[in-house]
């Protein structure tokens, strides 16, 4: 099973709509067939395991990352692909909540006379496929928030300069989460003082670039920066609202930007979980947030971050730097979010502090 999931691991932020799953066929302790979710979602994992696995699927223990699927769609059910490929055991690490499966793959593959057991290694395939649970369960996607600070929580100098407080290294692995991620947001500031590319720009791993969305209420971004450049070229998003000017909207369009209207709350300013939800029927499962500091707080406070990712530089800014994070209106330290520690690990000079919400 850790083998599976290493599979699942291959393709995230390239599958969406649906689910990167790893599957492993096994017999008498040999790997006879290895599968996993491809570009695009198709082929799945299970078929792709099958068919590596030839005629030593009969008779195999396959281990699966995510319940088989148990529907018709551009393929057939993995469910059956299994049965007819006469494997005797199946070992799935986490059930399917998607209707359209929600047991019925497993139920399936019973009814066939094969064994299935569930559990093994759930909670690191549920972290895995969190993208796809989230969006199944609460029609959003899952939402990881990247902040790169001085260690006393500043992402710029007063002046607004910011390049660069991290080193070489951190920035080398914020592209590879990039390319884990099927989308990636900024908002307005940042898109307008960094002129950012929004893409992956390490060996081999630019096909893996995101879909980029900008959080522009307004629509003031300049229409000959870096993302305006390749917008045609490359999927590029702008939030905004349904009541920004009109000659501003065609000239967005022109360019190649997709826009999606977010209605906007009594302050006027847009909806965050409205947002999200629109990511999701779009199918973005997996959503990397880069800043600035209004749209984290705006997530934050709304309690849709569910990962954040600290990279802290060894030095101080002061007080009169900008804050990664804006102002939450808290009143007492008891209303502050909660995040749990996961993993620290360096990057050159730099540390990079993983987080789960604490819910």
């Amino acid at each position: 099973m850790r083998a599976a999931l290493g599979l699942a691991a291959r393709h995230l932020g390239q599958t969406w709509p649906n689910p990167s799953v790893g599957c492993v066929l096994a017999q008498d302790g040999v790997v006879v067939g290895r599968g996993w979710t491809d570009i695009g979602g198709r082929p799945h994992a299970e078929t792709e395991a099958i068919r590596r696995a030839g005629k030593a699927a009969a008779g195999a223990t396959a281990y699966v990352t995510l319940e088989p699927c148990n529907h018709y769609g551009r393929t057939g059910p993995c469910s059956l692909a299994l049965i007819e490929a006469g494997v005797a055991r199946v070992v799935v690490a986490i059930e399917d909540p998607d209707p359209r499966v929600s047991g019925g793959g497993i139920a399936r593959l019973r009814a066939a006379g094969i064994d299935v057991s569930v559990g093994l290694m759930a909670e690191e395939a549920a972290a895995l496929t969190q993208g796809f649970l989230s969006r199944v369960t609460q029609s959003r996607p899952m939402v990881a928030l990247k902040l790169a600070t001085s260690l006393d929580g500043r992402i710029a100098t007063a002046s607004g300069a910011s390049r660069w407080i991290t080193g070489e290294e951190a920035r080398a692995y914020a592209h590879l989460l990039r390319a884990q991620y099927d989308a990636i947001l900024v908002g307005t500031g940042t898109a307008m003082a960094d002129d950012p590319r929004l893409d992956c720009r390490l060996p081999g791993l630019a096909a893996r670039s995101p879909v980029r969305i900008v959080l522009d209420r307004h629509l003031r971004l300049a229409l000959d920066n870096n993302l305006a450049r390749t917008a045609a070229s490359h999927p590029s998003w702008v939030v905004t609202s349904k009541d920004a000017d009109q000659t501003r909207r065609a000239a967005f369009q022109s360019q190649g930007f997709e826009l999606i209207d977010i209605a906007t709350d009594g302050d006027g300013l847009l909806d965050p979980a409205q947002m999200l939800r629109e990511f999701g029927n779009r199918g973005i499962t997996r959503l990397l947030v880069e800043g600035g500091g209004r749209l984290a707080a705006s997530l934050v406070a709304a309690d849709l971050v569910d990962l954040l990712y600290w990279f802290r530089a060894p030095s101080l800014i002061g007080g009169d730097g900008r804050e990664a994070v804006a102002a939450l209106g808290l009143l007492t330290p008891d209303e502050a979010p909660r995040f749990e520690l996961t993993r620290t690990m360096r990057c050159g000079v730099d540390t990079l502090e993983t987080y789960r919400a604490d819910r």
